[in-house]
């Protein structure tokens, strides 16, 4: 496995800031060689041959490193005397280290090679998915904090591994971000083989943090539920367990200090953000392996780049904030119910009646506007984009978590009494969650293909635009502040009344759509977790069935709520 030597052309100092709209010269093409393909007549063939040589056997790494992972990972958790947590953060250690090792060489070598980076693909690494890299890394750092914290505190019966692991991660963490924050549009052009190994080697460390964080998630809330049965059993109060210390003796619990419960709730409130980073590096690590060797042509940049305006809107934002200022109501009393002791029945009728009213109003939203755009004369955009494809496999793969634990559900109440209250609701809740998810899958991935709209007046809008950010800039007393507001209200109104009632629907509804999912990613991922509470699923299926079924479907359901509000975000910007 090799790649061919660099050109031996002298680089050009304007290399790197290239366009990709303009080819560049054919001498500074590298093609892809592999030993495999050395004998084929032509340059372009076999240039295709190693490529997707180089795809294969990257590819094999990866899933060789997550089978060994997830090995280690499922002996913990069925004989965790063999194999113990610390084996599975040794060997996670190692491979963030190995990571670690090949970007520091990527920004340090291959980068800075001359003619690297000829090409930069201007769908991937929105700034979206750029934003949610850092604010999730962030507060991945501060879990980390505070689990340092945590073990410092109890050092006594704790080993160095719990205090090193972490340590490891933050470094990790922070470089991965970089990287990806500046190098997720690249194409890059040279050492093409050891670039994949070293993204998919990546992606499978990324893959493995989040298979580790899910199972001691799941086991956390399992321990809290059996926690909670003992206390209505007893009438006793339990002691906090940690997620990670499941295998820990009584005597290793936490002082009666405030810093020692800082630690505790802050390492709570933080923990699902850790499963969210991993994905979302996950995806966008997928997108530059797939850019990898990947030459684009002028005709793939887009001309025109719409950015995100809040304009033409106003229904939709009402409406989706009322949403979100009810959810966050209810969010709160069911989390008061929940913390406190046993939610009551009343708690769980209040929380089914808000979803059951909420997923119809979004499923007829996302109905129509899949109409709309069926009556657009927008064309279709065919161009190859890895960053959509990928945006749809995700869309379809993560979606099947929700919905599968919507049958699972379906078919327990059905066969036991669908007549009761609560039961008919969460048997309403699993029906309109099941047709809300596929509703609104369709209407992303339709605006997802279509070729952004393209006013006729888009000159003398940008005009406009430019003389009202000059205006802006000038200092103003506190006379003409007034008429600022006044100019910039007229504005406004101006531009909503003169766009057509398909873009204008559109609009509203993708705005409603992307607060309506805020909040559906909020309430489960803060601690709203129905599903352990009202004991139907439970007690049907038996207790480790149903958190297995959870364990799939759950983190599934929370990346599909907050990955919906980025592709709806682009149905947006390009309506």
């Amino acid at each position: 496995m090799s790649d061919n030597k660099v050109s031996r052309q002298k680089p050009c100092h304007r290399c790197k800031s290239r366009s990709a709209s303009a080819p560049p010269d054919t001498s500074t093409i590298h093609y892809e060689k592999f030993w495999l393909y050395r004998h084929c007549s032509s340059v372009q063939q076999r240039d295709r041959q190693a490529q997707k040589a180089g795809q294969l056997f990257s590819g094999l790494l990866a899933m060789n490193v997550v089978f060994l992972g997830s090995a280690f990972i499922s002996s913990m958790i069925f004989n965790h005397v063999a194999i113990t947590l610390a084996d599975v953060w040794i060997l996670l250690s190692i491979l963030k280290v190995l990571c670690l090792c090949w970007i520091i060489y990527y920004l340090l070598g291959t980068s800075r090679q001359p003619h690297a980076v000829l090409y930069r693909d201007s769908h991937a690494g929105p700034i979206w998915i750029r934003g949610s890299v850092l604010l999730f890394g962030s507060f991945s750092v501060l879990l980390n904090m505070f689990q340092i914290g945590y073990s410092v505190i109890l050092i006594q019966c704790k080993s160095m591994v719990e205090i090193v692991f972490p340590s490891i991660e933050i470094l990790f963490i922070c470089t991965q971000a970089f990287f990806l924050w500046h190098h997720s549009k690249d194409c890059i052009q040279v050492q093409h083989n050891f670039t994949r190994c070293g993204l998919m080697l990546t992606i499978a460390t990324n893959l493995l943090l989040w298979l580790l964080a899910v199972t001691n998630d799941t086991i956390h809330m399992e321990i809290e539920s059996q926690l909670r049965e003992v206390e209505q059993r007893f009438a006793g109060k339990a002691p906090f367990s940690h997620p990670y210390l499941r295998n820990e003796t009584i005597s290793c619990t936490c002082p009666n200090t405030t810093i020692c419960k800082v630690f505790q709730k802050g390492y709570i409130l933080l923990y699902p953000f850790n499963t969210e980073y991993c994905l979302v590096c996950c995806s966008v690590l997928y997108v530059i392996w797939k850019n990898v060797g990947r030459r684009i042509s002028h005709h793939h940049v887009p001309h025109i780049k719409p950015k995100f305006k809040l304009q033409g809107v106003v229904f939709g934002p009402l409406l989706g904030t009322t949403a979100v200022i009810i959810g966050i109501c209810v969010f709160m009393i069911y989390q008061i119910q929940a913390t406190g002791s046993a939610p009551n029945h009343q708690v769980f009728v209040m929380y089914y009646s808000y979803y059951i009213v909420l997923l119809p109003l979004m499923s007829v939203g996302a109905v129509i506007g899949t109409i709309i755009h069926a009556l657009e004369k927008r064309e279709l955009d065919t161009l190859k984009n890895p960053t959509r494809s990928l945006d749809v496999i995700l869309l379809m793969g993560a979606a099947l978590g929700q919905i599968g634990m919507s049958y699972f559900s379906i078919v327990a109440i059905v066969a036991t009494d669908p007549r009761d209250l609560l039961n008919s609701l969460i048997l309403s809740y699993s029906v309109l969650l099941i047709f809300q998810n596929i509703t609104q899958n369709v209407f992303i991935i339709d605006g997802l293909h279509r070729q952004p709209f393209i006013s006729p007046g888009k000159e003398e809008e940008t005009k406009e635009e430019q003389n009202h950010e000059a205006c802006n800039q000038r200092r103003v007393s506190m006379l003409e502040l007034g008429q600022e507001i006044r100019k910039v209200s007229l504005s406004y109104l101006h531009s909503y009344s003169h766009l057509s009632w398909k873009r204008r629907a559109l609009r509203e509804i993708s705005f409603f759509l992307v607060l309506c999912n805020i909040i559906l990613w909020v309430m489960p991922t803060f601690g709203a977790h129905p599903v352990f509470e009202n004991g139907l699923e439970k007690s049907f299926y038996g207790y480790s069935t149903w958190f297995a079924i959870v364990n799939f479907g759950l983190p599934l359901g929370v990346f599909y709520r907050m990955h919906s509000v980025g592709g709806l975000l682009e149905v947006y910007v390009t309506a």
